[in-house]
């Protein structure tokens, strides 16, 4: 394999991260962040059907009866096709029950039964959200005091905080393919973190434990030992990357097929996750790693 500078190019992939993210705020900023009822509260009604209702119909007889917009998609609940409606805030019964008498009138036809409803409280949904959030917090904390101690030998606090900022930048791609992609931040979400975490620090501990090999062996600059270790990991890490994508795709697909919203909020941000973790995990911890090593020796001589 030809030899490649990637300390030398680590430049080079931060500006091209920073011109993602970048994407991602701005659309951030333009339109804003969709939360699901999970985290903001709301009710969400369930009903089965035997025909599948037009959802633009749907859309219009709940604004009508409840004065307030409603999001509506199809879903699989424990094998049943059902489609969930969404209702923001807070919704009276007496509104809840316009609602469905007027589905039952206008879509006759298609032979609506409510399947289940969940009401939830804002206050409910944002403590529900900072659970979340610091549960996540806490997952790093303690991935980053098992990197550290797992590469002592070569630097174990440089090693976690580098392995920490390639796992920032994962989740921060996770978060805006939600927001790029309109989906609503839902338990989805905090379930895709967590998996992306695991799963783009497996691959940082396999190049991180190649380097701490390598470094034992060779007598080399250290750019020359990451970028060894780095060459020699990449094609089990772009193997492992690539089968993993194709299955998650193939997961996508019969979700789009099937319009299995559920399934799609998972996939589709699990997806970008992935090829974020795989290009983290090469080309940023090993190269941060490197150049905080090599400024730090050149301070002590």
């Amino acid at each position: 394999m030809k030899k490649f500078d990637f300390v030398g190019h680590l430049k080079l992939f931060v500006i091209i991260s920073l011109a993602i993210i970048l994407l991602g705020a701005t659309v951030n900023v333009i339109f804003g962040t969709d939360m699901d009822v999970a985290f903001k509260g709301g009710t969400l009604i369930r009903y089965s059907y035997e025909t599948a209702p037009d959802i633009n119909q749907v859309t219009t007889i709940a604004t009508e009866t409840l004065g307030k917009d409603a999001s509506v998609a199809f879903d699989r609940v424990n094998s049943t096709d059902v489609v969930t409606v969404t209702l923001p805030g807070e919704t009276t019964n007496d509104s809840k029950t316009a609602f469905a008498d007027r589905l039952e009138k206008d879509l006759a036809a298609n032979k609506l039964v409510q399947f289940s409803t969940n009401t939830l409280s804002a206050s409910m949904g944002l403590k529900f959200l900072l659970r979340c959030l610091i549960a996540l917090a806490v997952a790093a904390g303690l991935l980053l005091v098992y990197v550290g101690f797992r590469f002592r030998k070569i630097g174990g606090m440089s090693a976690g905080v580098a392995a920490l900022i390639a796992l920032a930048h994962d989740l921060i791609i996770v978060y805006f393919t939600f927001v790029i992609f309109r989906i609503d931040l839902n338990e989805n979400f905090v379930a895709v973190m967590l998996t992306i975490l695991g799963y783009s620090l497996n691959d940082t501990i396999v190049i991180f434990d190649r380097i701490r090999t390598n470094r034992r062996r060779m007598n080399a600059p250290l750019s020359d030992v990451v970028n060894l270790a780095v060459q020699q990991t990449m094609r089990r890490t772009i193997i492992t990357s690539v089968t993993t994508g194709l299955a998650i795709t193939a997961v996508l697909v019969v979700a789009l097929v099937m319009n299995v919203d559920s399934i799609i909020s998972f996939a589709l941000p699990m997806l970008f996750g992935a090829l974020s973790g795989c290009y983290s995990s090469l080309v940023l911890s090993p190269a941060i790693w490197c150049r905080w090593k090599m400024r730090k020796e050149a301070q002590n001589a």
